[in-house]
Parts: structure tokens; sequence; C-alpha cells
């Protein structure tokens, strides 16, 4: 999957507001740091929360 629009935009988020929580997944919150770690390892935690964010129009 290309995660482009998630790592485009996580980089212009400023170190302040990555710990801020941009999306729940089962019933969890997720920062944007721990969206990007999941997200750049390619896991399934990470393409639910890539959907869950396009769902939501974050990215």
């Amino acid at each position: 999957m290309d995660y482009s629009r998630f790592l485009n935009i996580y980089a212009n988020v400023p170190d302040k507001l990555r710990n801020g929580i941009i999306a729940v997944v089962d019933d969890k919150p997720y920062s944007w740091n721990a969206s990007y770690i999941e997200i750049a390892g390619n896991t399934e935690l990470g393409q639910k929360i890539y959907n869950q964010l396009i769902k939501t129009e974050i990215i």
C-alpha cells in the first residue's frame, strides 16, 4: 500500500503536535507518532489506522 499521503503530512506536523491523538482503532487511541511507527512498519494495524485517517479526512 502507498502511504505517501500520510508520510507527506506527517513530515509537516510540528513536533509538539505529534503526541496528539489522531485516530481510534479498536477502541484504542493512536497519536501521529504511534501511527507513523505502525504505518512505516506496514503492519495490519498500520493499514487500519491509515484507512481510518482517510475515512475521517485527516489525510
